[in-house]
């Protein structure tokens, strides 16, 4: 067992209990039913909408917003497949025996939350530049990023470190997109 994996044996004993616990909680039907469709939309389509409508909502001055959460969400994207093949933190669900799965996963590992990740960068930026946006985009955040745990299918470490790497890379794209001198930045003003 390599130093890596040992780390994350460890950290997972450690999450068990808070695993069981909201995995039983959200095992409820109508929990249930709004965690799996809520992941359902972190999948992509949510972040597609998103993405594909804000000209549509603000008009041709967020193409840029629109191409910038485009941009980080590939990057994401990349960022997390390299981290779990690096990783390979087997998902709760299949280390432990009380913990279901309550949605099919999207691939074999668990850290870090894919789903997350996208969550909270892309609604940082999408609030960034449009601050109304936060009250539909942060709650759905917050329930894409609860709906890893609660359908077993992350640890909380999992979810807890894709949000923090969220927030960075949100944070690095503003301050890269303004050292290159992009056009005005809307939430800037």
């Amino acid at each position: 067992m390599n130093r890596a994996t040992s780390h994350y044996a460890n950290l997972a004993g450690r999450e068990l209990g808070w695993c069981i616990a909201l995995n039983r909680w959200g095992a409820r039907r109508h929990a249930l039913a709004g965690f799996r469709l809520v992941s359902r939309l972190g999948d992509g389509a949510a972040w597609y909408a998103l993405i594909a409508s804000l000209p549509l909502w603000f008009g041709a001055s967020a193409v840029f917003a629109s191409l910038h959460l485009a941009a980080v969400a590939i990057i994401n994207a990349a960022l997390y497949r390299m981290l779990k093949r690096y990783t390979r933190r087997p998902r709760p669900f299949r280390r432990h025996c009380g913990i279901v799965a309550h949605a099919a996963p999207l691939d074999e590992f668990s850290f870090p939350s894919g789903h997350t990740l996208h969550a909270v960068s892309l609604t940082a930026l999408a609030c960034w530049y449009f601050p109304i946006l936060a009250i539909i985009w942060v709650p759905f955040a917050l329930a894409v990023a609860a709906s890893r745990v609660v359908l077993g299918l992350h640890y909380p470490s999992d979810v807890l470190a894709a949000a923090v790497m969220g927030v960075a890379i949100a944070g690095l794209s503003l301050a890269a997109a303004g050292a290159l001198g992009v056009p005005h930045l809307i939430g800037a003003g």
